[in-house]
Parts: structure tokens; sequence; C-alpha cells
């Protein structure tokens, strides 16, 4: 019977694990097939890859944007997670974090776009103040600002609901502690905050990296035609008049995705290693 409980969970989330296996895991598959090549050579288009300028810039400014935002996501929303957790207990004050994650992101990018461009409303007001523009443009930039910005202003309020519940949780009394014996703020977050925060923080920063890197619509709305971002190389490779370069678009997404997997497994096994830890620690 007891074996029975601990396996319940599995089976809530078996229909879940069906729909994975039956439609994702047969996409991979198939990509995986016809990312082969024939004749003895069946990694020609691997091989193709790691020849290509294209795709190792491709590669440079994806892991930029990717690293920048998730990076930025986090510390900008940890921030106002610890600042404005005890305002949040409050339901009208969640509606604040709640607005900005029902709007789609290809809304987002179209908002950034209408504000940031060289012919968008902040240039026109700034025009119009004192005859100047924007000093240098904010989307469709080598920098891929626009794309950054809108990044974090979706994924900020993310980081924030994953967050809030842990804070909520955490007795203010150890905060209370460290503070009588001496500490800084820097010692609460360390002694405190990070124990419960920490494996939150890895696991919120893998999705938001995992959705980053592979998202088409921001950087097809608001990036440049070169580099490109790995979502929309794939893209025009794989629908492009020529169908030359659709295996090659496969190979790139499955290097992707198997690169992902494993650094999912890496983060989770350390993410689940801290928990066990800090529960031990806890005990004691």
């Amino acid at each position: 019977m007891k074996s029975l409980k601990t396996k319940r969970p599995y089976f809530y989330i078996l229909p879940a694990l069906l729909f994975i296996s039956l439609f994702i895991g047969y996409g991979i598959f198939r990509a995986g097939v016809e990312s082969l090549g024939s004749n003895g050579s069946m990694f020609v288009h691997y091989t193709a890859l790691l020849s290509s300028e294209e795709v190792y810039k491709t590669v440079r400014i994806s892991l930029y944007v990717t690293v920048t935002s998730t990076l930025l996501s986090i510390l900008i929303g940890l921030g106002i997670t610890r600042l404005l957790y005890r305002f949040f207990t409050s339901v009208k004050w969640k509606y604040i974090v709640w607005v900005p994650i029902i709007i789609p992101h290809f809304v987002a990018a179209y908002l950034v776009f209408i504000l940031f461009s060289q012919s968008g409303l902040l240039s026109t007001v700034l025009h119009g103040v004192n005859g100047f523009g924007l000093p240098f443009p904010l989307v469709n930039d080598q920098g891929y600002i626009g794309v950054i910005l809108t990044y974090i202003w979706k994924e900020v309020p993310f980081v924030v609901l994953m967050l809030l519940p842990i804070y909520q949780q955490i007795d203010q009394r150890f905060e209370d502690v460290v503070r009588t014996l001496g500490g800084n703020t820097w010692q609460v977050w360390k002694t405190v905050e990070l124990p419960w925060v920490g494996p939150v923080l890895l696991e919120t920063g893998l999705i938001i990296f995992a959705f980053v890197i592979a998202a088409y619509e921001v950087p097809a709305l608001l990036g440049v035609t070169y580099p490109k971002m790995f979502s929309v190389l794939v893209y025009e490779w794989f629908y492009e008049g020529s169908w030359e370069n659709r295996p090659l678009a496969q190979a790139l997404m499955i290097v992707l995705t198997v690169v992902m997997v494993i650094s999912s497994l890496i983060i989770i096994t350390i993410s689940k290693r801290w928990k066990k830890q800090w529960a031990k620690e806890k005990i004691k």
C-alpha cells in the first residue's frame, strides 16, 4: 500500500509523459533520422555544421543573448522579490506580476518595437523635446538589445513568481538571529536565503535558458539578418526554396536538443543534491 502511494504522482503525470513521447519524441526521432546522411557518410551534415562559419557566429550570438537575458532576468527578479515579497501577500499586488506573464512574447516584442525603434514612440518624444531621437538603435541592432529587453521584461515576472512562494516560507526569525549576531545583508543572503532559493534559482535559470535559446518570434521580429540566432537560422534553412539545407537544420536542432538534455540532467542533479543537503542540515 505504501509503495502504491509513492507511485501515485507518476500516474498523475502519465498523460503528459505519453503526449511528450508520442508527439515530441516522434518529432525528435524523425529529425534525427533526416539529419543523417547516406552512402557511408552518416554524419556528413554534422561535419558540415562544424565547418560552417555561419553556425559559429550563430552559436556566439545565441549564447550571448541567452546568457545575458537569463542572468539579468534572474538578478532583477531576485532583487524585486527580496524587496517586495512582504507586499505580495495581497492578491492585488500579485496582479502586477501576473499581468506581464499572460502577454504573449510576440506581443511583447511588438510593444518593444513600437517603443524603442528608431521611428518609435520614445524616439519621437525625444525628438520633440530636444530635437534628437535615440542615439543608437535598440531594435534590429547587432547587439540584439531589443531582444534582450523583451526577454527581461517577460521573464522577470516569471522569476518573481517562482521565488515568491520560497521567500514566503522562510522563517524571518533566522534573519533576526543573523542580524542580532552582527551579520550584514550579504551574510543574511548567504546563510538564510541562499539555501532555500538556490535550487529554485538553478531550475528557473534552466527553464529561461532553454526557452530563450530555442524561441523564434522575438529574434525574428527584433533581430538582424546576420548573424542569426539558432531558431531563425533553422527556420530559414528548413523552409527555404532549396531543400539542401533541410538536413542541416535538423542536425542543428538535434545538437541543441542533446546539449539541453545533458545540461538539464546536470542542473537537476545538482539541485536535488542541494535540496537533500539542506534538508539534512535542517534536521540536525
